[in-house]
């Protein structure tokens, strides 16, 4: 499966992730930017970022697992906002096939 991302989706998406980092770390909107760090910045987590996926997943409805995800998680980690935006671009774009793509 392979699914176009428009400028529209892309806008969703950046949306998506901001909020909900901004939401769970307490953190301004403002204060955000691609290059922002989860870890070292947000004090966030892994888990953080898998419970984002799992809205994307619902959002989207899309049929891959979180296994996959975690799986394509410890071989590319995404540990800033903007990686986490383009991870999740390619997740929706290429679903199950996620693991052979290159970010």
């Amino acid at each position: 499966m392979t699914r176009s991302i428009t400028p529209e989706i892309e806008n969703e998406i950046r949306k998506m992730v901001y909020s909900y980092f901004s939401e769970e770390c307490d953190v301004d909107l403002d204060d955000l930017r691609d290059t922002t760090d989860i870890i070292e910045e947000l004090e966030g987590d892994s888990l953080m970022l898998l419970s984002l996926l799992e809205l994307v997943r619902k959002r989207y409805e899309l049929t891959i697992e979180l296994k996959t995800l975690g799986h394509h998680l410890m071989e590319k980690p995404a540990n800033t906002l903007g990686q986490v935006i383009s991870l999740t671009k390619a997740i929706i774009q290429h679903g199950n096939n996620i693991v052979n793509v290159q970010l």
